[in-house]
């Protein structure tokens, strides 16, 4: 009996050792472990190679000598088939960018769509499986002193991981004459260059911002783009519209609230996918497909890449009701199609057409030779070769180079001459912080937006 019972009391001391250790082990992996745990696989590492030209001062022969230079930065994984955001200040004008996941897997990336303006741009890469996509939270409701974590490229050590305070909200930031951030996050997480672009979480392991900026000189002054404000551009860079050239005939809004967040359709333009479908204004769209909508980067991933006329299952709620409809996409032609008879060349005091590109623009242009014809996606009808740029002209400081295949002014095609006059001679679209376009470089397909000179014609009312 006396061996018996101390078998027992070895057994629970055994036990008890074990339940002290495991507890041990639990208090190590705290929320913000759990946090980065979430977020990590979504995080990209980006290295980037671009050309620079220096001349030869010493004996000032005139000659340039092109030579290579790397850059970093870091994205964050937004749809699953490999689109990935950044900020455009990284892959701007780059000949090269290489992304890092967290498992160490290397590929290459192509640039997608940008906004120069708002500082963020969609890059792509082709994934052999499908990528985990961040968890996005809202930045609605974000607290001062509220615990937030960077993830990030910090001098090219990947996915390094930092912690800091929300350190106030709403900052105006002037980085330069052509740079400036409205609405940003201010947090004293150590941002380093090779940040940009990554995210900054909560301690439910979201992401709540999109890091951007230092302050120059400081200690532990950051910014981060609040991720609402984030993917309301995001939305239009990743849009069926933009990238297959297609188009539903939603304007939506996002309603994000603290734990509300919800996308409220806002117009349905007239005999549109969307009006035959049966949508209406003030319907909260709940699921697409297979695929839980919060807001409009959802709502325009649920038709990514889908056939024009394929049906896709659509629930809405109505009221107190849920209803259930179908929508098929339609091909969006931007409205060129009105334009085959209606040509008309407004009066100016060019006589020469593409001298007023030259002035207004920047830009000259030529028809696109035999050679190259096949190097437009099959989704645009054609484009026109840029042969010249003008110096601090808008097309040039918005990025656009020779050689450059112009497809797209305003939302219209550019196959002609006359296409491009026509479209200077329209009102400018509003609020969308200039003209935009849309160039073939390569195998990629870039967007922007510039702001035009010399156009005598007044803005339309934003609708």
């Amino acid at each position: 009996m006396k061996y018996r019972l101390m078998s027992f009391l070895q057994c629970g001391l055994v036990l008890s050792m074990a339940v002290i250790a495991t507890a041990a082990e639990d208090h190590r992996e705290t929320p913000l472990v759990r946090a980065v745990k979430r977020a990590a696989p979504s995080v990209v590492n980006i290295h980037t190679e671009k050309t620079t030209v220096e001349r030869d001062s010493v004996f000032n022969t005139g000659t340039s000598k092109p030579r290579k230079v790397n850059g970093m930065g870091t994205g964050v994984i937004i749809d699953e088939r490999g689109f990935i955001v950044t900020n455009y200040h990284v892959i701007a004008d780059v000949d090269l960018i290489q992304a890092t996941f967290e498992d160490g897997t290397k590929t290459n990336a192509s640039v997608v769509s940008f906004d120069r303006d708002h500082d963020l741009a969609l890059i792509r890469v082709n994934p052999i499986k499908p990528l985990k996509v961040m968890p996005s939270g809202t930045s609605s409701d974000l607290m001062l002193g509220e615990d937030v974590i960077a993830v990030g490229n910090a001098f090219g050590y990947s996915h390094t991981v930092t912690k800091g305070i929300i350190s106030s909200l709403g900052r105006d930031v002037e980085v330069n004459d052509t740079q400036s951030y409205k609405n940003l996050i201010q947090t004293d997480a150590s941002i380093n260059p090779g940040n940009s672009g990554g995210p900054l979480l909560n301690l439910n392991g979201e992401v709540v911002g999109i890091n951007v900026a230092i302050r120059a000189g400081a200690q532990r002054i950051g910014f981060a783009i609040p991720i609402d404000d984030a993917r309301r551009t995001v939305a239009r860079l990743i849009s069926v519209e933009q990238l297959n050239h297609t188009y539903h005939g939603l304007a939506t809004k996002d309603h994000k609230v603290g734990a509300t967040r919800m996308l409220i359709v806002e117009t349905v333009q007239a005999e549109s996918p969307a009006a035959k479908a049966g949508l209406k204004s003030g319907d909260i769209i709940v699921k697409a497909g297979d695929r839980e909508i919060v807001d409009t980067v959802d709502w325009e991933r649920a038709f990514l890449d889908r056939k024009a006329d394929e049906a896709v299952a659509i629930i809405v709620r109505r009221g107190e009701a849920t209803e259930n409809m179908q929508l098929a996409l339609a091909p969006y032609i931007g409205g060129r199609s009105r334009l085959q008879g209606e040509f008309v060349a407004r009066a100016n005091n060019d006589t020469n057409e593409s001298e007023r590109f030259w002035r207004v623009l920047g830009i000259r242009v030529n028809k696109i030779a035999a050679d190259r014809s096949g190097v437009v996606p099959a989704k645009y009808r054609g484009g026109l070769v840029v042969s010249e740029v003008r110096a601090q002209s808008p097309a040039a400081l918005n990025g656009i180079k020779k050689d450059d295949i112009l497809v797209g002014l305003s939302d219209w095609e550019t196959l002609t001459v006359d296409n491009i006059t026509w479209i200077l001679n329209q009102p400018m679209p509003p609020g969308q912080g200039g003209m935009k376009f849309l160039v073939i470089r390569g195998q990629e397909t870039l967007y922007g937006h510039m702001q035009v000179a010399g156009l005598d014609v007044k803005p339309t009312t934003a609708r």
